[in-house]
């Protein structure tokens, strides 16, 4: 069933963003399209590069967010740094978590990476712990290895 859910929203990621080369409008549509689909997540978005290996909040949905976060820490900063998919049953046990949202109890990091380089994070916020398995972890990042494809020159 999360296979199915994913692969959908995989497509239909395809299909909002096809033509457009704004890359902003498309991480926008993206997020907007995961949150209202994803079952019991509170905050869903996009962290991206910025200089000196830190990340800037980006097109996001959910309640107002840490704005930089440097690269190895937190969880987005340990998936930017490592570029492995982060999924974490219970934040208040990932050593160094980054509290943005104190209703946040679990949360997957997708790494998104351009010729070798993280360039964003797709970053997933749950209230319920253990909310996310290795099927929403693989789920993502597939939708993250997308967005990988989309118009990152600037």
């Amino acid at each position: 069933m999360k296979a199915k859910l994913y692969s959908d929203l995989l497509r239909q990621s395809q299909a909002i963003t096809e033509g457009e080369p704004n890359l902003i409008a498309n991480l926008a549509n993206i997020s907007a399209l995961l949150y209202d689909t994803v079952d019991d997540i509170n905050w869903l978005g996009f962290y991206l590069t910025d200089s000196d290996n830190e990340l800037v909040l980006g097109p996001f949905q959910g309640k107002v967010a840490c704005v930089r976060i440097p690269f190895g820490k937190g969880v987005c900063g340990v998936g930017a740094q490592s570029q492995e998919t982060q999924c974490v049953k219970n934040v208040h046990e990932f050593e160094g978590h980054i509290a943005c949202d104190s209703a946040s109890n679990s949360e997957i990091v997708a790494p998104i990476v351009v010729n070798g380089t993280t360039v964003a994070v797709l970053d997933i916020d749950s209230p319920s712990i253990g909310r996310f398995d290795n099927e929403d972890a693989e789920g993502f990042q597939k939708i993250a290895d997308f967005c990988s494809t989309l118009n990152w020159s600037k």
